[in-house]
């Protein structure tokens, strides 16, 4: 009985070495390497990969720039969104949008939002739009998202008056097309921000109605005062546009921007 009951003890043993040499082998499990810096560092690292951006953007904007979002409707169905700095100032959920044309006026120096309003393109009194459109000043940016129809009433006057704010397709809208646009007065050549979707049976993705249209970037202020002796920042890379300064540093100059994409054409100084 002394004799079995040894021999256990040893397998015993013999069992309790066995694990821990393949664990230490194997797992390579070591307290010393549990480290609380590193912890710290790990966490702090994924903790930057969930920064809240602006209007839910893809990438954060530079110092001087806006962050806006503009999601057309879709169909007759859900109406659109319009966020400026991460201000959601449009939304079905706010209940204050409606079928045609919808419109946001934004102070381009401030940020702050000036008004916004909803006009029927279908049924409703064009000339309402009209007169909105001819009581923008040259400080404001304009945003645009269609809901079901915004086309049907529009005419010749306002597609000037679209285009004179920058737009490439307000001169071709019509019926049920989906349109996104920011603009603004006094632009030396067309708005980067527009996207425009033609009314097509043929390729519509909704029964009647062609797909929803979003667009987002990070628009500058409206108007900066820059010497060739500061810097200028950067664009974000979803921005159609690099800047270089091409003038000695001695020529100094005001410069006012209507809009970002547009700085070399204000100033022979200023090639993209």
């Amino acid at each position: 009985m002394r004799l079995s009951g040894l021999l256990r003890f040893l397998a015993l043993i013999f069992a309790v070495v066995s694990t821990w040499l393949f664990i230490r082998e194997y797992i390579n499990f070591n307290i010393k390497t549990l480290r609380l810096p590193r912890w710290i560092g790990s966490a702090h690292k994924n903790s930057s990969q969930l920064v809240k951006t602006k209007c839910g953007l893809s990438k954060s904007c530079p110092d001087n720039f806006f962050a806006f979002k503009i999601v057309s409707g879709a169909a007759n169905v859900v109406g659109p969104t319009m966020c400026f700095e991460d201000q959601m100032i449009m939304s079905p959920v706010k209940n204050n949008v409606g079928r045609g044309l919808n419109i946001v006026l934004v102070d381009g120096t401030k940020g702050a939002v000036l008004t916004q309003k909803s006009f029927d393109m279908y049924s409703g009194d064009a000339s309402l739009l009209v007169k909105f459109l001819k009581e923008i000043s040259g400080n404001m940016l304009v945003l645009v998202a269609s809901y079901d129809d915004p086309g049907t009433k529009m005419n010749e006057e306002i597609r000037k008056l679209f285009s004179n704010l920058g737009s490439t397709h307000a001169k071709q809208l019509g019926f049920r097309d989906s349109w996104v646009f920011l603009g603004a007065q006094d632009l030396q050549s067309k708005s980067p921000f527009e996207q425009f979707l033609k009314n097509n049976p043929e390729t519509n993705k909704y029964d009647g109605w062609p797909e929803l249209l979003e667009l987002e970037g990070c628009v500058p202020r409206k108007a900066w005062q820059l010497t060739l002796g500061g810097s200028l920042p950067a664009p974000p890379d979803h921005l159609p546009i690099q800047i270089t300064l091409a003038a000695p540093a001695a020529d100094k100059f005001a410069l006012f921007l209507p809009f970002c994409s547009k700085w070399k054409a204000l100033s022979p100084h200023l090639t993209c």
